[in-house]
């Protein structure tokens, strides 16, 4: 059995992603992320890899582009600000059908904002990754474990599936430290017939390209594309849920702010208040199976977010005004407490008795 190590979950999601068998990482200095391209300055040269660090971050996920290309496991990592000005190489990414990591640590916005964590990036992550019409794979950890998991995870779907992934942490997770455990399998990508990688006169040329000047290939090549993403919905879809049994009142939380929520709720229990928890764990596709087969028990959904409420849209679509959906957040790098949470519960239960 592997040891636990006290990571910082910077460098745990860097760390996992050498274990994954990444061996190119281009980035650009941002807080709360700097330390994952710090991490992989130190370890890159150590396991035969590339590290970079590039003039700007649209050159760094221009880099990540024709890594990929040539069928190597690559990614990228930045900051909120950051994660903005690649949204281009990231629609170019999805466009042209690679698989690649990207890292956002959120911190507080818009424009420069601050440094503080905060979750609201979930619109862009979910909705408006880059231009055009494409989706990314996205998941919250919600431990410095969880980083090191699904970051293994992110690589092997990305693979799989030939798309971007975003692992969406926060300042709050990135800078927090706990003890993990290492994947020790040695990890490779998998074989990619499609990659530009050279062929030695034995196959044809790959060409990877997202420019399609029939409109009838194009619109062929969508259709495709969204059945793939349909199969992911299906298929890919993760959450934990805890006390959900015979909840009266369900949170719903992710990432940084589930931790929150999870004390809440067993805070509410301890007071004979009905709560439970449910953990997105991929934001995109989104659990909606979950809180699907909760709405008949559950009398009141209720939103945290270290934002203004942006996956409270989600739930809303999916409760479908079958049920009542509340929000309940802080914002501009403020982490909502356990106590506050808890008053929101009790607000919850005094208001339906």
């Amino acid at each position: 059995m592997s040891e636990k190590v006290l990571m910082k979950g910077n460098e745990a999601v860097a760390e996992a992603a050498i274990a994954a068998g990444c061996r190119h990482f281009f980035g650009y200095p941002i807080t709360p992320q700097t330390e994952v391209a710090a991490h992989m300055s130190k370890r890159m040269p150590k396991v035969g890899g590339v590290y970079l660090q590039a003039e700007s971050e649209v050159a760094a996920i221009n880099m990540v582009l024709g890594a990929s290309a040539a069928g190597v496991r690559s990614m990228t990592s930045s900051s909120s600000p950051g994660i903005s000005l690649k949204a281009e190489g990231l629609s170019y990414l999805a466009g042209s059908d690679l698989p690649a990591v990207i890292v956002n640590v959120q911190r507080a916005g818009p424009g420069l904002g601050g440094i503080q964590p905060s979750q609201a990036d979930y619109w862009q992550a979910t909705r408006a990754s880059g231009h055009g019409d494409f989706k990314i794979m996205v998941f919250a950890p919600s431990t410095v474990q969880e980083m090191v998991d699904l970051t293994g995870t992110a690589f092997d779907l990305g693979d799989k599936y030939r798309m971007p992934v975003l692992i969406l942490s926060d300042g709050l997770l990135g800078q927090m430290m706990e003890p993990v455990v290492m994947s020790t399998r040695e990890a490779k990508a998998p074989e990619k017939p499609w990659a530009a990688c050279g062929h030695e006169g034995k196959r044809k040329h790959n060409i990877v390209n997202s420019l399609y000047i029939d409109p009838l290939n194009m619109e062929e090549v969508l259709r495709e594309r969204y059945e793939r993403y349909e199969t992911i919905k299906r298929e890919e879809q993760r959450c934990e849920e805890y006390l959900t049994d015979d909840a009266d009142i369900v949170i719903v939380a992710y990432g940084a702010s589930a931790r929150i929520a999870r004390s809440a709720v067993d805070a509410a229990r301890k007071e004979n208040i009905k709560a439970g928890l449910i953990r997105p764990i991929t934001l995109w596709p989104f659990p909606d199976k979950a809180i699907i087969s909760r709405i008949p028990s559950t009398k009141v959904f209720l939103c945290v977010e270290m934002s203004k409420g942006q996956m409270v849209d989600d739930v809303k679509l999916v409760v479908s005004g079958k049920r009542d959906v509340r929000f309940y957040g802080r914002t501009g790098g403020v982490v909502p407490t356990p106590a506050e949470v808890l008053a929101e519960i009790r607000k919850i239960r005094e208001g339906s008795q």
